[in-house]
């Protein structure tokens, strides 16, 4: 009998980090999760998540979950993601929009306590275990903090400070790729598990700033990727949007068109 794989994922609520959580469920793996309350506007994403803990839990797929309440660490935090600051920036995912939305050594924050949960797991039990980071190219440009030689840095660090680091790796399967390799991956795991697709997205949150209803704007630069991904897949993206999809997907193709017009 083979040994258990054992996977430790930072669970945002977010498409990508739920895509990467199907994706190792459907490759057998035992998750683990791990989601952090930072004081975040669209704290929507972490009420979505617990949906789609539940939606798991009815087909009888067990995922463990830990939230982790941060908040205090960015009390004085200026980004517009957090709650009580400026507006999310309208338009393309370009640098000009995205700088306001980067929150000071997050991912940094992040890495740190999913690798100790993963370490203490691992040396507990004296068993491999992987971690595994839904990062991304389309993030690269903008973010410091999703480039790889952040993470090969944080990884390397992490393991020179720790005994038995050997027991614990490293997974960044869409290092290179995009949203929409996202979402193929995961239109892919859910008939695996013999879950439905536009369940499990409904059940996610990538926009930035979601009205009361918890519904997203469909006008971020979060939201036009998301929206794009969905549109390059044929697929009309199931999460609640303020206006029809038809109204998101002609605003997030205009922005995409104007943005690329500039380097003509």
């Amino acid at each position: 009998m083979s040994e258990q794989k054992i996977c430790f994922i930072s669970w945002s609520g977010g498409m990508d980090s739920t895509g990467l959580v199907t994706k190792k469920l459907s490759e057998g793996y035992d998750v683990h999760t791990v989601s952090f309350n930072y004081g975040q506007k669209h704290f929507v994403e972490l009420e979505r998540l617990q949906q789609n803990i539940q939606y798991f839990k009815s087909h009888n797929i067990k995922v463990d979950h830990t939230l982790i309440t941060i908040s205090n660490t960015f009390k004085k935090e200026h980004s517009t993601l957090m709650s009580g600051g400026e507006k999310v920036p309208e338009g393309y995912y370009e640098e000009s929009n995205m700088l306001k939305t980067v929150v000071s050594n997050r991912n940094a924050i992040f890495f740190s306590h999913l690798y100790s949960l993963a370490h203490q797991y691992a040396y507990s039990n004296r068993t491999p275990v992987e971690i595994s980071l839904g990062v991304h190219s389309g993030d690269h440009a903008i973010y410091p903090d999703c480039r790889p030689e952040f993470y090969d840095i944080m990884f390397k660090g992490a393991s020179v400070g720790n005994y038995d680091s050997h027991l614990v790796t490293m997974s960044l399967p869409y290092l290179n790729d995009n949203k929409l390799v996202i979402l193929q991956d995961a239109l892919e795991a859910c008939t695996i598990l013999g879950l439905d697709f536009d369940t499990v997205f409904a059940n996610t949150n990538t926009c930035y700033e979601p009205d009361e209803q918890g519904r997203s704007t469909g006008r971020t630069g979060a939201d036009t990727e998301r929206i794009l991904a969905f549109h390059d897949l044929g697929r009309p993206d199931p999460v609640p949007y303020v206006a029809p999809w038809e109204e998101v997907l002609a605003f997030a193709l205009q922005a995409r068109e104007s943005f690329e017009n500039q380097f003509k």
